[in-house]
């Protein structure tokens, strides 16, 4: 396997990983806060951290090294990535209290993140005005 694959390869890891921490907080949202509550947030706010660290890692080594980093769907995506990590902080800080939290304030905060994860998906794989 050459370089370019195994950055590939660690970028898509990282990609999983964050996808998954969206499921885990979906699974939180339909009522898994009763049964393990802090056992998914851990879990969820783990997977985002590896995800959210091996994408933008690798995503910008592969970025330097075949693209620019100028791209506009480069920019696009770093800029998705950054909504993303910052509304899982605040989501993830929202289920660490020993009360579940209201759903008035984490909806907005699972829809931004979910939007913004898959939006990424989107540019990552259609790489728009390349």
């Amino acid at each position: 396997m050459s370089r370019y694959d195994w950055l590939l390869f660690l970028h898509l890891v990282g990609a999983f990983a964050a996808v998954g921490s969206v499921v885990v907080f979906s699974v939180l949202m339909l009522g898994g806060v009763r049964v393990a509550g802090p056992q998914l947030t851990f879990l969820a706010r783990r997977l985002w951290d590896v995800g959210g660290l091996l994408t933008l890692v690798f995503g910008i080594w592969l970025a330097l090294d075949d693209y620019s980093i100028g791209d506009a769907w480069i920019l696009i995506a770093l800029v998705l990535w950054a909504i993303a990590a910052g509304t899982e902080v605040r989501l993830g800080l929202a289920y660490s209290g020993r009360d579940e939290p209201p759903a008035a304030s984490v909806r907005p905060l699972y829809g931004a993140m979910a939007l913004a994860v898959t939006a990424l998906l989107v540019v990552m794989i259609y790489k728009p005005g390349v």
